[in-house]
């Protein structure tokens, strides 16, 4: 059984940063793509960035490049969000997420378990 367990949210004043971490468990993710999504409230959960977690090609949303890193440890089966320069306009609920190894496009992959979420706050 695929875990994903999300950590590292918080608060933070605007131009701060945070990094999210995400343990992965239950099985060998060679070939998984794997995403971060947040939430805000009353919006749709939107995918922020994503990785092959093998070959460790990358894919971010435009409102986060520059700012945002993802990268992923395969020796602790970890994934991470590093969020620099943060903004009120970031405050959501953080969702860490994994896709079964398919032949499709990174940002068009399709994910199949998620984590619990971490909230992150940015305040003004």
């Amino acid at each position: 059984q695929v875990q994903l367990v999300e950590s590292g949210g918080g608060l933070v004043q605007a131009g701060g940063s945070l990094r999210l971490s995400c343990a992965a468990s239950g099985r060998t993710f060679t070939g998984y793509a794997m995403g971060w999504f947040r939430q805000a409230p009353g919006k749709e959960r939107e995918l922020v960035a994503s990785i092959k977690w093998t070959g460790g090609m990358t894919y971010y949303t435009d409102s986060v490049k520059g700012r945002f890193t993802i990268s992923s440890d395969n020796a602790k089966n970890t994934l991470y969000l590093q969020m620099n320069s943060l903004k009120p306009g970031d405050t959501a609920v953080y969702y860490c997420a994994a896709s079964l190894p398919r032949n499709i496009a990174l940002p068009y992959a399709r994910y199949d378990y998620w984590g619990q979420g971490t909230q992150v706050t940015v305040s003004s």
